[in-house]
């Protein structure tokens, strides 16, 4: 498998593949897309590390990409077969990873799904869903949201430090909002600083999620820079409160997913 280089300045391997579906079913929403099987933003804290148990992968998380090429090609004749229903974009990859700017895997599935009415909600931690302006404006029911972590963005480097800067995702999210798309943020995991997020996130998103999700891979991350304090149900529970009562104050929607 070829090697390439990207900014984020580590060896990334590339396999392009045909898969045999791409419309499958989710205990999130009713169904998910995922363009590529694994993730160029590499974050330390990523669920979808278990992915390699399936896979076959051998190289780290974060140093291998699979790349769908014809996921557009299934999906046009999946959704002919299957009921109208939310799709979510993406469950186990971000689907604005930077192979994304070269193979728009996740905009040739996002044109289909408009121009066929279908529900989407689009989850990123990638400014380059910009670049899709125009097919999210064009679709009658989208959701476009961000994952973020972490009012800190020296604590974001920790833990995420191939992803682009916090500030850059809240502008993102600014963009979306302010041209009539419904925006949201996941904050998940909830990671030191967490608690200070809605003073940016005021204005630019109509609800937010709170999940803590798995912090097992991240474990070492917190001990290297003693922050085993900010890693107990204490905290999240405090700083989850604290999201809580900030919402509640700037009349933006909450869920706590966990």
């Amino acid at each position: 498998m070829p090697a390439e280089q990207f900014p984020n300045e580590y060896p990334i391997a590339i396999r392009e593949i045909r898969s045999k579906s791409i419309l499958s079913a989710s205990q999130i929403y009713p169904y998910v897309i995922n363009p590529y099987v694994g993730c160029q933003h590499a974050c330390s804290y990523c669920y979808a590390r278990y992915m390699k148990k399936f896979t076959g992968h051998k190289e780290p998380w974060g140093s291998f990409v699979d790349v769908k090429i014809n996921a557009a090609e299934l999906l046009q004749k999946e959704i002919l077969k299957k009921k109208r229903d939310t799709v979510w974009i993406s469950g186990v990859c971000d689907p604005y990873q930077p192979l994304e700017a070269k193979y728009k895997l996740t905009r040739n599935c996002l044109q289909i799904l408009a121009d066929n009415d279908w529900p989407v909600t689009v989850q990123t931690r990638s400014p380059l869903v910009l670049r899709d302006m125009d097919i999210l404006k064009q679709a009658k029911n989208i959701a476009v949201g961000f994952s973020v972590t972490t009012a800190d963005d020296d604590i974001r480097k920790l833990f995420e430090p191939h992803v682009p800067p916090i500030p850059e995702r809240v502008n993102a999210l600014a963009e979306l909002h302010r041209s009539g798309l419904r925006t949201y943020a996941m904050i998940a995991p909830v990671l030191p600083g967490a608690e200070s997020l809605m003073s940016m996130l005021d204005g630019v998103v109509d609800y937010i999620l709170v999940d803590r999700m798995n912090y097992h891979y991240a474990d070492s991350i917190y001990k290297k820079h003693r922050l085993e304090d900010r890693l107990t149900d204490g905290y999240f529970s405090w700083a989850s409160q604290k999201i809580i009562s900030d919402c509640q104050r700037f009349g933006v929607e909450c869920t706590i997913v966990c």
